[in-house]
């Protein structure tokens, strides 16, 4: 992949346009967001955030850097057949241009694509029943999540299709064996829901890890927040988003450069 000059944050913003450079700071936000709840690994999995208004063009991590030093003006500009299509002295992930190529080809509505290998994500995944519907946070997923079999490192171009086949309609998704993903029409939508998920498999494995016998919620129940909750996390994901920036910008502010 291309390697260009280096350029400064003020160079690039001169660049862009208004709406890409808020794509670019909304997505730094989240990478730094990731790196304060402790879900990052390393520099290893990624972000990705479509470019409004280009025949689709996504901006994902600068291979090599961690989540907590990533800024707007680090993001790498790709498009679905990996080119740099915006000068940067950083490369991509291989691994993660297959998995959000594949999904920004495929899904025009879906405008950021979310991947983590987090403990307890990883340990879900790699349980036979996935998430189980114990406790209101993993209900309020139910029905939603999809999952997409391991097939090795996600570097085989190949393994596309079948990964976007299994996603199909849905925003959520376990990749066995190997953590969760989650995509959304803002990236809002789809990091509150990664939240959501992150979440509901801590608790999981706490409440496993606890050896006690289970108390299964009625599965009457598990209807009634199936509809409480059919119009996803949309309505309050801007809500929760705002606060967020809102502590990012008193305590980590280098993000929006």
């Amino acid at each position: 992949m291309a390697v260009a000059a280096p350029h400064t944050g003020s160079d690039l913003r001169s660049r862009v346009s208004d709406e890409e450079w808020r794509v670019r700071v909304d997505l730094a936000a989240a990478y730094r967001l990731v790196a304060h709840y402790g879900w990052d690994d390393l520099i290893f999995t990624h972000i990705s955030a479509r470019v409004p208004h280009t025949d689709h063009h996504f901006l994902i991590n600068p291979y090599g850097q961690l989540f907590s030093e990533i800024s707007a003006s680090t993001l790498v500009k790709i498009d679905l057949d990996g080119n740099i299509v915006e000068p940067t002295p950083y490369i991509v992930n291989p691994a993660g241009f297959t998995i959000h190529s594949a999904i920004h080809a495929a899904r025009e509505e879906v405008a950021c694509v979310l991947h983590l290998h987090t403990v307890a994500g990883v340990a879900v995944s790699a349980q036979e029943h996935g998430l189980l519907p114990i406790n209101q946070t993993a209900m309020l997923l139910n029905g939603q999540i999809a999952h997409h079999e391991y097939e090795g490192v996600a570097l085989e171009l190949d393994e596309r299709p079948r990964l976007v086949a299994d996603l199909g309609t849905k925003n959520a998704m376990l990749l066995r064996n190997h953590g969760t993903l989650t995509c959304g029409t803002t990236i809002a939508d789809a990091f509150l829901t990664m939240y959501f998920f992150e979440r509901a498999c801590a608790t999981q494995i706490a409440t496993l890890a606890g050896g006690a016998e289970l108390h299964w919620p009625v599965e009457s129940v598990q209807e009634v927040v199936r509809r409480q909750v059919g119009g996803g996390v949309g309505p309050v994901a801007q809500l929760a988003w705002s606060a967020l920036r809102r502590m990012l910008d008193a305590k980590d502010p280098g993000y929006a450069a």
